[in-house]
């Protein structure tokens, strides 16, 4: 959504995102355009012997790839998203205009603890001397722990109130993003001198901003990469608001460093049928064990670890099919179906 403002006041923006869900490239675009295969060849083979010498992480090595193509690309400014937890995050090398924070949720509890606190603790790690620092955050005990240590780093903190939600037309769907569209707003609203953009440019971007697999939908066909309890309650809501074709059938498999117990039953209530699986990419040593699923299945659910298989069965007699759960699920789907991967 920032992006996407920045680029209706004419700036030419870099976007890094992740994970991706089909194409590594989908993590680094300007203006809306994928870093080419050549160019990407070329920065793994220019930087390979520092990665290798570093001992980089993949994500540490993409980040230094994506940075080097924004700048070689011209890029004005650049939209990054931090990608776990922040203080120790290896986009946390930059200097910001601005940083936000939009929620903090239980997750990933093996390197950044396992309270909201401890977590927010280690977000705010992005929070920079002399620059603004926005709090999208609603839990009061969250805000404060923001704020207490963006401000003991210097920086100056924006909150974006409980309940508030932009005004204006959203282009992505879901009540969630009207949050989400509030924090963007107030995140642009803050940029210093002339990187802020006009009224116009911010009612445009949030209009046209989207994200494939974000409360998408393609004909019969909705994906949406709700992975934790949150973001799945938020797609339940969602469904029921939009009023989605019944009967509705759903796809998921989700990593095993999830909760299971409180993502299935969310799910099970808003379909007619429910088939478990295992998506072919995720990494081995996180997959979760689909047998131990059986007792928090219930009726109607089939658990089938053949992907394609399950990919095609979620198919039969449904006028909605949802493929939900982690990135791999999602991408691994649009990869099988034509015409659907992000970049085609």
């Amino acid at each position: 959504m920032v992006a996407s403002a920045l680029e209706q006041s004419g700036r030419r923006v870099a976007l890094y995102t992740s994970p991706h869900l089909v194409d590594v490239r989908e993590r680094m675009l300007v203006d809306g355009r994928p870093i080419s295969t050549e160019a990407f060849a070329m920065w793994t083979n220019l930087l390979s012997d520092t990665i290798v010498a570093s001992g980089a992480s993949f994500f540490e090595a993409t980040t230094a790839i994506a940075f080097a193509d924004f700048a070689a690309r011209g890029a004005d400014v650049g939209v990054v998203e931090v990608g776990l937890g922040g203080r120790l995050d290896s986009t946390n090398v930059l200097q910001p205009l601005v940083s936000a924070v939009t929620a903090v949720s239980i997750e990933h509890t093996d390197y950044l603890g396992d309270s909201l606190e401890s977590i927010a603790l280690e977000k705010a790690g992005i929070a920079k001397a002399g620059t603004r620092f926005v709090v999208g955050d609603e839990n009061p005990s969250v805000v404060a722990v923001l704020r207490k240590r963006a401000e003991e780093q210097g920086a100056s903190v924006t909150e974006v109130a409980p309940g508030v939600e932009y005004s204006g037309r959203v282009g992505m769907e879901g009540r969630h993003q009207r949050r989400n569209a509030a924090v963007a707003e107030a995140v642009l609203k803050v940029l210093p001198g002339d990187w802020m953009p006009g009224a116009d440019a911010i009612e445009a971007g949030l209009a046209v901003a989207w994200l494939p697999g974000r409360f998408d939908r393609r004909g019969r066909w909705l994906f949406d990469v709700a992975h934790n309890p949150e973001a799945v309650a938020s797609l339940v809501r969602g469904m029921r608001d939009m009023g989605v074709r019944r009967p509705v059938s759903a796809l998921i498999g989700v990593l095993n460093d999830k909760d299971w117990s409180l993502i299935l039953p969310t799910i099970r209530s808003e379909v007619d049928s429910l088939w478990i699986s295992t998506p072919p990419s995720s990494p081995v040593e996180r997959r979760s064990n689909l047998m131990q699923l059986t007792g928090l299945a219930g009726e109607g659910t089939v658990i089938e670890p053949d992907f394609d298989l399950a990919l095609a069965e979620v198919q039969r007699d449904a006028q909605t099919i949802l493929v939900t759960g982690s990135f791999h699920t999602v991408g691994d789907a649009m990869s099988r179906l034509p015409g659907f991967a992000p970049l085609g």
